[in-house]
């Protein structure tokens, strides 16, 4: 039966145009993409930045687990350094995130903060 009804849907919808159309009135000025792409891949890591990936993601999923979590910052440490080193490459990754570890403390300093669920929290996101 599901068979049936899968070749009587299935022309219907295989001639559907995208849903895109070009902007009128004030929003004609926008960039209008010239196709749908997909987004860009992101820069492959070296081997170094491959085994630090995979390292802070067995301290995510398995010891943050075990122990806890204890960042007074958002995103957490572990977290800002993996996005380091996705963004900017093992070496200038490794170091932002060392600087960032460095600061992990109660003391209330230069940074904003952000309420999460009755508790505060420090806000410093990558810079770019």
């Amino acid at each position: 039966m599901r068979f049936k009804i899968f070749f009587i849907i299935f022309p219907i919808f295989a001639h559907a145009l995208p849903g895109y159309y070009e902007p009128w009135g004030k929003d004609a000025s926008l960039k209008v993409p010239t196709s749908l792409e997909t987004p860009p891949s992101p820069p492959q890591l070296s081997l170094m930045g491959k085994l630090a990936e995979k390292i802070i993601l067995f301290h995510q999923n398995v010891l943050t687990h075990a122990n806890g979590p204890r960042s007074h910052f958002r995103p957490t440490s572990s977290k800002y350094m993996l996005l380091a080193i996705r963004k900017h490459g093992f070496l200038e990754g490794f170091m932002m995130g060392c600087d960032r570890l460095l600061r992990e403390n109660e003391e209330s300093w230069v940074y904003r903060t952000i309420e999460i669920d009755g508790t505060v929290y420090k806000h410093d996101p990558i810079p770019q």
